[in-house]
């Protein structure tokens, strides 16, 4: 489950004054004139022989500046941090991604864990990824109030990831894509307990161009579900969570995207929304950059601001969540 989890937008210039239109109209006339024939040409004075070729090749034959901001297709998917976008590439691509998602702080003592999830995405069709992967993960943890301490790394587990693009963004006012998330683990990430776990993770992905090429929003609704034994006690539990995201990014150069994230994030026990068991709200700064065409790297850093664990009445749900959730992405396009 998640638990820690092109148009140029150029406005347009100022109105010229009166007085520099009629000088462009004139310029524009003269140019005109010195491509009349010979006839013509010997009944011109020798002023407009020599001023007209000039002007002439400073508006026909320069060429036009460049935009400030140049065209160029951002891929929403990744420039929104944990929250995603709706595209999913072209049919075709094939996409190596590493995410590292970091867990940091509890109440008391030292609380710190890793969790790598590997895959290899395949877009089957412009509507349709399939995404293999497995996850690698680490804890350090000294202290912690219902923890052990453990230092170690482990293999966790596999999934296999699916996503089907139900609206395009480019041809609609907004895109949707739906993603589904079936998967095994053999420990917990947050706690490093040898486990047995069979689960899934769903959502809906929106996202929509609020300004072409520059201004970007995405808003997402995550649910997790599985199943749990303790190989300790061998003795089976369930949980769920429900997640809501919403964030806004900013191109301020074609290859670098950044702005912020809200998360809003419930815990329950039982495998259906059950039992409430507590509730988190992060927020944080998220970034995207191409290194290069087939080079990317994207990230965010969260902190909970607030929430509550059912049963206890200090500030923020740190029995179900931490103080600190951060990620980074790095992807691999061929």
């Amino acid at each position: 489950m998640r638990r820690i989890r092109s148009r140029a937008g150029i406005p347009a210039g100022r109105q010229q004054p009166k007085r520099a239109l009629v000088a462009v109209a004139a310029a524009t006339g003269l140019g005109a004139l010195a491509q009349v024939g010979p006839a013509a040409a010997a009944d011109r004075p020798s002023w407009l022989t020599a001023l007209a070729p000039s002007q002439a090749s400073g508006f026909a034959g320069a060429k036009p500046a460049a935009p400030a901001h140049q065209a160029k297709d951002i891929d929403t998917e990744h420039i929104f941090g944990f929250t995603m976008g709706s595209d999913i590439g072209r049919r075709g691509d094939i996409e190596i991604e590493m995410e590292n998602v970091g867990a940091f702080g509890k109440r008391s003592g030292s609380y710190a864990t890793l969790a790598t999830l590997n895959q290899v995405k395949y877009t089957v069709t412009d509507q349709f990824r399939i995404a293999p992967g497995f996850g690698l993960g680490g804890q350090r943890i000294d202290g912690a109030p219902g923890y052990d301490d453990r230092r170690h790394v482990t293999f966790n587990g596999a999934t296999m990831e699916f996503r089907y693009k139900l609206i395009d963004r480019t041809s609609a006012p907004f895109g949707l894509t739906l993603h589904a998330q079936p998967g095994w683990s053999r420990v917990d990430e947050g706690s490093g307990m040898r486990i047995e776990h069979y689960g899934a993770e769903f959502a809906a992905l929106f996202d929509r161009e609020l300004i072409p090429d520059r201004l970007f929003a995405a808003f997402n609704v995550w649910y997790g579900t599985g199943a749990t034994r303790e190989r300790a006690t061998r003795l089976w539990s369930h949980d769920s969570d429900l997640e809501l995201h919403g964030a806004l990014s900013y191109a301020f150069v074609p290859d670098f995207v950044a702005g912020v994230a809200l998360r809003y994030l419930r815990a329950y026990e039982g495998g259906g929304l059950d039992r409430f068991a507590g509730d988190a709200v992060f927020v944080g700064p998220t970034f995207s950059y191409s290194i290069s065409e087939s080079l990317g790297v994207s990230g965010t850093w969260q902190m909970q601001v607030a929430g509550g664990a059912l049963g206890d009445s200090r500030r923020l749900d740190l029995e179900n969540f931490e103080r600190h959730q951060a990620m980074l992405r790095l992807n691999v396009h061929f």
